[in-house]
């Protein structure tokens, strides 16, 4: 017999490995919005399963913290059986001799600090606080809720004008949100369970492709109430669309000579084809909405001025102001921020950066759209400085790696140090500090330095995209409340001391994605319509198709195309392609009809007005 052997998975090693992908799946596709104690006494069980026995901490302990919370959860422990839980869980985690004991106590040691509402609702009352309304997890995890199950069937039966209605319903900005949106309702699609996510984002830009013009709905008979809008971007203009289908004449103050915000002016036309943003634009126009342009706030129109003349007034600025480096040399000529660099090209004011090395500082979606857009102006090298790892970026991994194809060089554990200045005070490099990971703060690895000197990194052009401000100092004089640049507004987006008076948007959550912007707004106009003494809703009357019946087998999923980058680096023309009509016909199918399969129809599995 052979001294060695080689080995191989035998078939039950296989068999376990496929089981795991499938757990691992079944996580992935969980509802939002499920009990945090069920949650953690599963995670124990799991963990106590995967314990060697060794120690009593894990043996005995894990197996006691499940027993605990097993009576949480039927409503059998009371207020001593919670601080028995927090001191058995830190004398395990104190105790334990392996990961696994540690940090199975340590998810409920924190569990119980950070729900605690959450047990002791539990305890009182034997029922869980969390409200599990919604269902489907793509339509919870849209902040707009968006009808996504409806839109996608509506495409299925080729009605590609009804699902940009259903959309509207929502989302007054469906051909934007089809080349841009984040698309976070994709996280959970419980289709994962099966292969892979249903493409939302793709079938909505193919229904806005195909649908043609589609008119907007009948406004509401007229109230006589009279509403300024201050900002033109996508909150805004989605808050006056439905507050004029309401009945209210809305007018939209906009500071630079066209509508859309950063839309327009900092999203460049290879991601978002501006004829495209205008179909949205001009059909939430169509409804009435008035627009009065080059009027910026604290100069041209006051606060206080509209709450005389106006009924009530939204503030939806958002974030078109740039953050500082706060580094020597930042004053130097060739260093601009982000937002102004690609404001000008959204004017079509195209710096020429033929021949030229540009850096750009930041690992975001900005930072992508800047080094994208230098590359189209005829930049020689353009490179992306980030102080974390690719893996830390918060840029969308699709916007990494377009960049990464179009030659973009990226140089990441790199932290701006110093600006090198010529004689004449143009930058012509920049200084920047080798770092390496640490520690995992708040989730995330930090950085240190290394040690090692500082290198050099040439540039004619220095572009800035570490993060976006606000201007707020007109609505502090004018007695707002801010706090850390961002306008504080109650839960209902208005002010107790200002009535009338309203906030959404980026200007007071912070820089967020334009889903998240329209959702406010959506908020935003309900309670302005109410404050106005009214109580209107917002419905479609598109019929949906009866509920596919054939079976989901597995199926690949359809991914969007791009074309070639060295064509596409050549020109500002779209980036993306579209789906074929048989690649979203069958995309389409692949939904798994949440809204009415499974626990859906119990919840009813939609919500048909807001």
């Amino acid at each position: 017999m052979s001294r060695l052997e080689i080995t191989s998975p035998n078939q039950a090693q296989l068999m376990i490995e496929e089981l795991y992908k499938d757990l691992e799946r079944r996580i992935e596709s969980s509802p939002p919005g499920l009990c945090p104690v069920d949650m953690t006494r599963a995670f124990v069980e799991m963990c106590h399963t995967h314990t060697c026995g060794k120690c009593v901490p894990c043996r005995v302990g894990l197996w006691q913290l499940k027993n605990l919370l097993t009576d949480v959860m039927n409503g059998e422990a009371s207020m001593e059986t919670l601080k028995l839980m927090e001191e058995l869980s830190q004398s395990i985690m104190n105790g334990a001799d392996c990961a696994i004991g540690y940090e199975a106590a340590f998810a409920v040691y924190r569990s119980l600090k950070e729900c605690r509402e959450d047990y002791e609702e539990h305890v009182h009352q034997g029922r869980c606080t969390c409200n599990y309304s919604m269902p489907v997890p793509c339509v919870s995890l849209c902040p707009a809720h968006v009808d996504i199950p409806g839109y996608v069937s509506l495409v299925r039966e080729g009605r590609y004008a009804d699902a940009i209605r259903l959309i509207r319903k929502d989302n007054p900005f469906p051909t934007t949100c089809g080349f841009i949106c984040e698309h976070p309702c994709e996280a959970r699609c419980r289709r994962n369970i099966i292969d892979d996510a249903v493409n939302i984002r793709g079938l909505k830009r193919f229904a806005a492709d195909y649908a043609g013009k589609v008119p907007p709905p009948a406004c509401s008979a007229s109230t006589g109430k009279k509403i300024a809008i201050i900002g033109g971007g996508p909150g805004g203009l989605s808050a006056a669309y439905y507050l004029q289908l309401m009945g209210h004449q809305t007018t939209v103050f906009e500071m630079l000579p066209k509508l859309g915000g950063m839309l327009r002016y900092g999203i460049p036309n290879y991601r978002l084809p501006k004829e495209r943003l205008d179909d949205d634009i001009n059909a939430i126009l169509e409804t009435g909405v008035k627009v009065e342009y080059g009027k910026r706030i604290g100069t041209d129109i006051t606060i206080q001025a509209l709450r005389k003349e106006y009924d009530a007034v939204l503030i939806t600025i958002g974030a078109s102001t740039d953050k500082k480096l706060g580094i020597e040399g930042e004053s130097a000529e060739g260093v601009i921020s982000a937002v102004r660099f690609l404001r000008d090209v959204g004017k079509n004011l195209n710096p020429d950066l033929t021949g030229q090395e540009v850096a750009v500082i930041g690992g975001g979606n900005v930072s992508m759209d800047a080094v994208r857009t230098a590359r189209r102006l005829g930049a020689k090298k353009v490179s992306i400085l980030y102080r974390r790892r690719v893996a830390d970026m918060t840029a969308l991994p699709g916007e990494i790696e377009g960049a990464i194809a179009e030659g973009i060089e990226v140089k990441t554990l790199m932290a701006p140090a110093k600006i090198d200045v010529d004689e004449n005070n143009h930058v012509r490099g920049v200084y920047v500090t080798p770092q390496m990971i640490s520690k995992i703060k708040g989730g995330r690895a930090s950085v240190r330095a290394t040690g090692e000197p500082d290198i050099f990194v040439p540039c004619q052009t220095l572009i800035v995209a570490i993060g976006q401000d606000i201007e707020f100092q007109h609505f502090e004089e004018a007695g707002l409340p801010v706090n850390r640049g961002k306008i504080q507004t109650e839960r209902y987006g208005g002010f107790d001391n200002m009535p009338g008076v309203f906030a959404g948007g980026d200007c007071a959550s912070g820089p967020a994605s334009v889903i998240k912007a329209i959702a406010a707004a959506k908020v935003v106009a309900a309670n302005i319509d109410e404050y106005l003494g009214f109580r209107h809703t917002i419905s479609c009357d598109v019929v949906l198709p009866e509920p596919d019946l054939r079976d989901r087998i597995p199926c690949g999923r359809v991914n969007l195309t791009e074309r070639e980058a060295c064509e596409r680096v050549c020109d500002f023309e779209g980036v993306e392609n579209c789906m074929t009509e048989a690649e979203a016909r069958q995309e389409a199918s692949r939904c798994l009809g949440c809204d009415h399969f499974g626990y859906g129809i119990f919840k009813g599995g939609r919500e048909n007005r807001w």
